[in-house]
């Protein structure tokens, strides 16, 4: 796999077993800093950690609205607790204000002047590894570990199976399954089996002769045979009808292919690459998937974490989209923090839809930064509270419960301008377009004086 870190810096050392086998560190994973998207470790080496303008493990990273003594964080080895130390601009942990000297459980970000940081029972791996880019893609500590799980199954093993929810890089994957092993000089054939008509998939699969059926006025070539000497990668393979499940068990077994209307089979030697965004055990309990083909394909078995786990990708992610956008658009922490606090149930792939979509909106007010008003209210939430599980409702709850604070920043910013719409859209940092949208959303008085001109945005 091409390796290009120019864009992040070069990471000492490679991804060994032994790294996730180590003590375990403590920390903060510094996300956002100064209006540049990070992935920086900063471990807390005693019983607490003092974070604030000029912390040493930020570098040369300095937000200047966070204070030099800004807050205090502490792990009793279970849960991170927050302390502002009366910090000028506040402190925030997902999405609320800390009052002064009260510690307060932080569990998924926290927000310093424009900074933001990510409790992690282990910033170990970040600080030796960093992030790289990998095949074109940001890949963090557990990716990585996936992907060289995956390389050392596809020098051993002969089939794969791969669980992850959707849009978390199940095919990228797949064909680093082909490049890792002995076939990479073949043909890689990716199948969407949930995109196949029942009544085609036989034909597709195992191809058929001329004259098989009606129209059949040549011989044709199914996935299996295109695979021949490669991968073939079935995504969601339970899709499939059982009787040609039985079928695909049987080439599988015997390296051999019967095409529809053949009197004999054919050899081919193909590897095979499976996935499946469903537990494939519970699917064999409910008669969707053979069990007979489970043990056949169902391991050895990867599970691809999602987006919201792997937190010192996601914000450089984002700001890549933005720039891949529009390259002068700026981000506010808002649009971050608010990414940070949503479970993303179609990961990366919704991810990278809804920013480019913020832009857009943001480019439609004429505002030279992107933030959380301009995403949707339901980008990265889950669909319904039956299809999420806890954490993923507990993040939509914090995603609503940060809304209601850029509601009170903004009623804040009102009072201290006399209701003054320009002025208080500069204290924002946002579009005095963008500000009236959010007091006719939220039914908000305002003074009907403007000062001349748009207001400067930083």
């Amino acid at each position: 796999m091409a390796r290009d870190v120019s864009t992040l810096g070069p990471s000492e050392g490679s991804l060994e077993a032994g790294d996730f086998a180590r003590a375990r560190t403590p920390g903060l994973v510094g996300v956002y800093g100064a209006g540049v998207a990070l992935a920086v470790a900063i471990p807390l080496r005693g019983e607490s950690l003092e974070v604030g303008r000029g912390t040493p493990s930020l570098g040369e990273t300095e937000d200047p609205r966070m204070s030099r003594r800004h807050a205090r964080i502490r792990f009793d080895g279970q849960r991170f607790w927050v302390t502002d130390l009366g910090s000028q601009n506040g402190t925030f942990v997902d999405g609320e204000r800390l009052p002064v000297g009260a510690p307060r459980e932080a569990r998924r970000v926290i927000r310093m002047g424009t900074s933001l940081f990510v409790p992690s029972a282990d910033v170990g791996p970040l600080e030796r590894l960093g992030v790289e880019r990998i095949d074109g893609f940001l890949r963090g500590p557990s990716f990585r570990a996936v992907l060289d799980e995956v390389s050392r199954t596809a020098r051993l093993g002969t089939s794969l199976h791969l669980h992850g929810e959707s849009g978390t890089g199940k095919e990228g994957v797949a064909r680093a399954f082909h490049t890792s092993g002995p076939r990479s000089t073949g043909s890689f054939i990716a199948v969407n089996c949930a995109a196949i008509p029942q009544a085609l998939a036989e034909r597709l699969l195992f191809g058929a002769r001329r004259g098989a059926y009606s129209g059949a006025e040549a011989d044709a070539q199914g996935y299996l045979q295109s695979a021949d000497g490669g991968t073939l990668f079935l995504d969601e393979v339970v899709e499939l009808d059982l009787a040609v499940q039985a079928k695909l068990l049987r080439v599988l077994e015997t390296g051999e292919v019967l095409a529809l209307g053949a009197a004999r089979p054919t050899k081919v030697d193909v590897r095979v690459c499976s996935a499946s965004h469903q537990p494939l055990r519970a699917l064999v309990a409910k008669g969707r998937l053979r069990e007979d083909l489970y043990f056949r394909i169902g391991r050895p078995e990867v599970v691809l974490p999602p987006l919201r786990e792997r937190p010192e990708e996601l914000t450089l992610l984002l700001q890549e989209q933005v720039h891949r956008v529009e390259p002068d658009m700026g981000t506010h922490v808002s649009l971050l923090e608010a990414c940070l606090l949503r479970p993303w149930p179609g990961n990366v792939r919704e991810l990278l839809v809804e920013v480019r979509g913020a832009v857009q909106k943001a480019l439609a007010e004429g505002s030279r930064r992107v933030s959380s008003v301009h995403l949707g209210s339901g980008a990265g939430t889950a669909f319904g509270d039956g299809e999420a599980g806890p954490a993923a409702r507990e993040l939509s709850a914090k995603a609503k419960t940060l809304e209601g604070e850029e509601r009170a920043r903004v009623e804040a910013a009102l009072r201290g301008h006399s209701g003054n719409v320009s002025a208080a859209a500069r204290e924002l940092g946002m579009h005095r377009t963008t500000l009236r949208r959010l007091l006719e959303r939220w039914d908000l008085p305002s003074s009907e004086r403007e000062e001349d001109g748009e207001p400067g945005e930083k």
